[in-house]
């Protein structure tokens, strides 16, 4: 080892612990996906994806305080993580709201749900562009693109929904519907961020 390196705290991959926990994000939506689809035990699935995301994001953290010299703005990679972090959290959330309830998904849920995990998958997509010498904004707008059909999936549902009698079943779904949206939101502010940090960075 050079002298001059001594001193120096070892490079860390902060863009690959970044994709690590886009990765578990990307596997809890597909859990949400199949819980949605009232699949056995993928409830549970979702839950244990959201620990393992927080503790991938929980190793960024850490690795962002001991890194000299991030690939990206130190500011940019904790956004990045922080706001996806939400994303798997709202979705935990959500499973234990409606077996709490006892309130099933209904198709426009699965729908939503499809919607972002597909956002989330092209979330991905953009990260791999980050760590690579490919173009982030793509993926990033593909992901938005996904957030605005969560929108007109919401749209169309919402008249469908108050025709029902089970006010409790309205309710519930109106705040799962709700829940979803606000987690889209999540998705479009890390996007945002990717086209943010893509510009700094040029």
């Amino acid at each position: 080892m050079k002298r001059w390196n001594w001193f120096l705290p070892p490079r860390l991959d902060l863009v690959g612990m970044l994709q690590a926990q886009v990765n578990v994000t990307v596997e809890g939506m597909d859990a949400l996906v199949a819980w949605s689809n009232g699949e056995a035990g993928a409830g549970d699935r979702v839950r244990q994806c959201e620990h393992r995301a927080d503790d991938a994001k929980r190793a960024l953290w850490r690795a962002l305080r001991e890194a000299f010299s991030p690939p990206m703005d130190a500011e940019d990679l904790f956004a990045l993580s922080s706001d996806l972090d939400e994303v798997l959290n709202g979705a935990k959330d959500i499973v234990r709201e409606m077996e709490v309830m006892s309130v099933a998904p209904d198709s426009a849920m699965r729908d939503m749900s499809m919607q972002l995990r597909d956002s989330v998958s092209s979330l991905s997509g953009a990260f791999a562009d980050l760590a690579g010498d490919g173009d982030p904004t793509g993926n990033a707008d593909v992901a938005i693109r996904h957030v605005r059909q969560m929108e007109r999936v919401y749209r169309a549902a919402m008249p469908v929904l108050l025709d029902r009698s089970d006010e409790r079943d309205v309710v519930g779904m109106r705040e799962a519907y709700r829940r979803l949206l606000s987690l889209g939101d999540s998705v479009r502010r890390v996007a945002d961020r990717v086209w943010y940090a893509t510009v700094k960075e040029s």
